[in-house]
């Protein structure tokens, strides 16, 4: 079974969802699209207050190559357009739609088939669309499907992985939408003119290993890699030494290797888009935990607020304490349930009173813990007390800028240090520095 170095074995906690199939929520009373849900530059809005937009409609879009534009979810009016929560921290612009009521619109115009398409046409229509990745980094895919002459891309990877805990979509979409994702695969390989590509998926999805593996069976260059399961088996680097025995270079990113990487959500977006010219309006989002009376996988318009998510699952539990968009490893605890669904929103996890232990950092023990599961073989214990020494300069030199920030190293430290947090603090004062 192939893996990566290091990592860690968690438990999984996907029984919760994982048999749960994919349902399509009522359309919410009031969305809340912010300007900026993706890397890059935040879009400027196209609409103004009291407009009628309807649903696919772009309402917000700007100049820069790495942007990604927005597009009304649901058909309504624009009642404002100001400042509310934000699920990845702080406040941020948005456009707020009430909705009017109609119907979900049908989608069935698409492009055609993509081999009569230029890749420069594909690339269009998947940047018009606001595709952006669905793993949670939300890097708008048009311009990972850009790489440059120099670089030419041999391979694609299809991520099936989905290695954090809790977390069950992407293994839904496999199961219930296997010829989409496929599609999607398809399309990118003919955009960036692979020569072949993997979908790489853990081993505690056998349902969807067998199943995508009886749809490639005639298929010569697509074929599916089962994986160890294993944290963070997930992240891009990972699943091409895995699965290819290529190592992407420190600095580097995965077109270095000639390897592109895409999400099976994002593949599954790429093919309505070109299929049907359906723009990325909704995602499948897990919603789970102890804390949460019915877990479930459900399709949701964008811009929905996580208070709406939650009463369409039961509502919270008495005992419930935490909420974290995403996974327990990668995800951020929320302040308010105001926030909404944004297009990096993998999961929606609620944990227990039980379930979060809130502990003082202690002195570091030099037990090199952190150093023995770093997946990118970083040094964590020396990075946290360079971020703490305020020595900038040198955390460039040990190389803070590659850390994936997967929460390995908090995961595994006995003294409850703040790791992950310390990455961050010292990625984002390094970035600020001049080169």
């Amino acid at each position: 079974m192939k893996t990566f170095r290091q990592g860690l074995y968690l438990a999984e906690k996907k029984e919760l969802s994982e048999a749960k199939k994919i349902k399509r929520i009522s359309p919410p009373p009031r969305v809340i699209l912010p300007l900026s849900q993706h890397t890059g530059a935040p879009g400027r809005p196209l609409v103004k207050v009291g407009d009628r937009v309807e649903e696919g409609q772009k309402i917000a879009d700007a100049d820069s190559f790495i942007s990604s534009p927005i597009h009304a979810s649901i058909s309504g009016k624009v009642s404002s357009i100001e400042k509310m929560p934000h699920p990845v921290g702080g406040e941020g612009e948005a456009i707020i739609i009430e909705g009017d009521g109609n119907g979900k619109k049908v989608w069935e115009k698409g492009k055609g088939n993509p081999k009569s398409l230029a890749a420069e046409e594909i690339r269009k229509i998947i940047r018009e669309a606001g595709i952006v990745g669905l793993g949670g980094a939300a890097f708008p895919t048009h311009v990972k499907l850009s790489p440059p002459e120099n670089k030419p891309i041999d391979t694609i990877v299809l991520n099936g992985c989905e290695c954090e805990p809790y977390l069950t979509g992407d293994h839904r979409l496999m199961l219930e939408r296997p010829d989409d994702c496929l599609y999607g695969l398809r399309v990118i390989i003919e955009t960036v003119h692979a020569t072949r590509g993997y979908v790489g998926i853990e081993n505690n999805k056998p349902d969807a290993i067998a199943l995508m593996r009886e749809k490639l069976k005639d298929n010569e260059n697509i074929q599916v890699v089962p994986l160890k399961t294993k944290y963070p088996q997930g992240g891009e680097k990972m699943l091409i030494k895995a699965i290819l025995n290529r190592e992407v270079p420190l600095g580097g990113l995965p077109l270095d290797v000639g390897v592109v990487v895409n999400n099976v959500g994002t593949a599954l977006a790429i093919a309505e888009a070109i299929k049907w010219g359906k723009p990325l309006l909704e995602r499948v989002v897990t919603i789970t935990g102890s804390g949460v009376s019915q877990p479930a996988n459900l399709l949701i318009p964008l811009g929905t607020p996580f208070s709406y998510v939650v009463e369409e699952c039961g509502g919270l539990r008495e005992n419930a304490s935490k909420v974290i968009m995403g996974g327990p490893m990668m995800g951020l605890s929320q302040y308010t349930l105001d926030v909404p669904v944004v297009k990096g929103t993998s999961g929606i996890l609620v944990l227990t009173e039980s379930e979060v232990v809130f502990r003082e950092e202690e002195p570091c023990v030099k037990c090199a813990r952190c150093i023995d599961h770093c997946p990118m073989g970083l040094l964590p214990t020396i990075l946290a007390r360079l971020v703490k020494a305020e020595r900038w300069d040198s955390l460039k030199d040990y190389q803070v800028m590659d850390c994936i920030e997967c929460g390995c190293c908090a995961y595994v430290c006995p003294s409850r240090i703040p790791l992950v947090h310390l990455m961050k603090l010292g990625k984002f004062q390094v970035s600020k520095r001049p080169t």
